[in-house]
């Protein structure tokens, strides 16, 4: 097969593994962290929150932030994501540290998307 179509990447879409690692900007173009991972609603099948792996070093204690997945924008220019927030606000929404489960109920939900104003749909 000389002519392989690209499996993991479109110009509107992108495989789940690929996300991971991306990395996340503020809107100045400064890094704030990559993406861990995504959580997705079983149900739905709608991306809920991306989870952002932040602060420590070389990824040795870092804490991991969830943000509502529609707060990320692709920027291509940047090869990641960009939000609309700064590092305080971040450093300041719920997190949780390597070892650490929250419980994705509704309540959390509505915790993560308040914190960031935006309404929990789900």
């Amino acid at each position: 097969m000389a002519d392989s179509i690209a499996t993991d990447e479109t110009d509107r879409l992108i495989a789940s593994n690929k996300v991971d690692g991306t990395a996340v900007y503020d809107m100045k173009g400064e890094k704030l962290g990559s993406v861990y991972n995504f959580m997705v609603n079983k149900r739905s099948g709608k991306v809920e929150y991306a989870v952002l792996q932040f602060g420590g070093i070389l990824g040795f204690g870092s804490d991991y932030y969830p943000l509502p997945w529609d707060s990320l924008d692709y920027d291509t220019s940047q090869g990641g994501y960009v939000v609309n927030l700064d590092r305080s606000t971040l450093e300041g929404g719920p997190r949780y540290a390597a070892g650490e489960d929250p419980v994705y109920d509704r309540a959390y939900g509505e915790q993560v998307y308040s914190h960031y104003g935006v309404n929990y749909p789900y």
